[in-house]
């Protein structure tokens, strides 16, 4: 009897994840497709995180319901905290909404979780920081990012998103030295 639920598990199992291969496949070209595949791999398996997450993927990104695609991330990280493609999705989808403080937990949070990408969750903070204009605190979050960074691909994002944010730093006023002043008017006479 304990076998037979066992294959009944695993087969269910296998369905699910044959499912949201397909959406994967599908997405972000063919969101019928993906959604239908979702569904039935949630059919299969109510609490898939990686359903959970490309179905709140979808609600954010195509749709721009955001408070649906929260729930769904919500949802899978209920069912598991080390299902670490959740993380910058779940965030991003609270700075678009502008849900600072909860995006800002949501980061604290995930870096105290072992085994999560650091780099990426600290230029999510810097973006956090960023978006309420304080432009310093994003350059020291870029500075820990590219500490935590282990790849070029990524180092070269962080560079880019380093230029953005000392692009928006207010600009100092150049004073002019005295001596210069006494230069010029001397010249002048």
């Amino acid at each position: 009897m304990i076998l037979q639920n066992d294959k009944k598990e695993n087969k269910m199992g296998t369905l699910a994840n044959n499912y949201i291969f397909k959406a994967i496949d599908a997405y972000p070209y063919d969101l019928e497709e993906a959604i239908e595949a979702l569904t039935y791999a949630l059919a299969y398996d109510e609490k898939n995180t990686i359903a959970l997450c490309l179905m709140g993927r979808i609600h954010a990104e195509a749709l721009y319901n955001y408070h649906k695609a929260k729930e769904y991330y919500a949802e899978a990280l209920a069912e598991n905290i080390h299902a670490f493609n959740i993380y910058p999705n779940y965030i991003n989808v609270l700075l678009w909404n502008e849900d600072f403080e909860e995006a800002e937990k949501l980061i604290d949070f995930a870096l105290g979780v072992k085994g999560s990408d650091k780099a990426v969750l600290y230029l999510k903070k810097a973006v956090l920081f960023e978006t309420k204009k304080k432009y310093k605190k994003a350059l020291k979050s870029v500075i820990k990012a590219r500490e935590h960074s282990f790849n070029s691909e990524f180092s070269y994002t962080i560079d880019e998103e380093e230029k953005r944010i000392k692009g928006k730093l207010p600009k100092k006023k150049k004073v002019k030295s005295k001596k210069k002043d006494k230069k010029s008017k001397k010249k002048k006479k």
